[in-house]
């Protein structure tokens, strides 16, 4: 697999081992077809990119990951809806929209994309169930975590989680709305906030992400490391150029 145009998700170090037969990546933004602003491995077909270049580059995602069909593309809309992949498979009948996807079935792919937004991935210890979900903060907020989490069979404790590459704590500028919102719901959200300049905050949206899983029963989490904000030869960015590409973040089961 072409290392300057994908990212391999990793698993908690605290799970010996990572899940047999599961597959999990972030496509980066380079090796791609398109030019311009979408240069060069932009994913989405809704952003303005040439068509045929966005074919194209489904096309080297399904040679290069092997993958074992064609993902289940979402039309996301910073909400909390989830649905079953295999469910969408079998109706075919093109986008739905919702941010997050499951499957307990292998060969099917969930997907979402992102450019800033935050990439949830989940596998049981078992590695017979897997989830990705697009959180943004609205979607954060919405629940989109822990609906993924109902959704799945799977009991808390044997859910692993990875967090993917999203805009990281130091670039990631929202209003006092934003802090009101998340502190209001839930007060350990405090430590996800670092006051700036009057009513403006610095978010970490992976702690964020964090207090929702761990208030779930969910103690595996990995991933975190990454800004795509300021990691500029790697990751699309939409607060930092608004008309731009968008990374797929896929999973599935082998």
């Amino acid at each position: 697999m072409d290392r300057q145009s994908y990212l391999s998700i990793t698993w908690p170090e605290t799970w010996q081992r990572c899940p047999e037969h599961v597959h999990a990546i972030t496509t980066l933004k380079n090796g791609g077809f398109s030019t311009g602003e979408f240069s060069t491995f932009n994913l989405a077909g809704h952003v303005g990119d040439d068509v045929s270049s966005v074919k194209n580059n489904r096309a080297k995602l399904r040679t290069d990951c092997q993958l074992p069909s064609e993902p289940i593309w979402l039309e996301q809309v910073h909400g909390n809806k989830v649905i079953n992949a295999d469910a969408q498979r079998v109706k075919n009948t093109g986008l739905i929209q919702a941010d997050a996807s499951f499957t307990q079935t292998k060969g099917v792919v969930c997907a979402v994309l992102t450019a800033d937004c935050l990439p949830v991935f989940f596998c049981n210890k078992a590695a017979t169930e897997v989830a990705v979900a697009h959180a943004g903060w609205r979607g954060l907020h919405a629940g989109i975590i822990s609906q993924t989490v109902q959704a799945m069979s799977s009991p808390a404790a044997e859910i692993l989680v990875s967090l993917g590459p999203a805009i990281g704590p130091r670039a990631f500028e929202v209003g006092g709305d934003v802090f009101r919102a998340f502190v209001d719901a839930n007060r350990q959200n405090v430590s996800a906030f670092v006051a700036t300049t009057r009513g403006h905050y610095l978010c970490d949206i992976y702690q964020l992400a964090r207090n929702e899983l761990r208030s779930l029963g969910i103690d595996n989490i990995a991933g975190g490391d990454y800004c795509t904000f300021r990691d500029e030869q790697l990751f699309y960015s939409f607060r930092r150029q608004k008309n731009t590409g968008r990374m797929s973040n896929l999973i599935w089961i082998e």
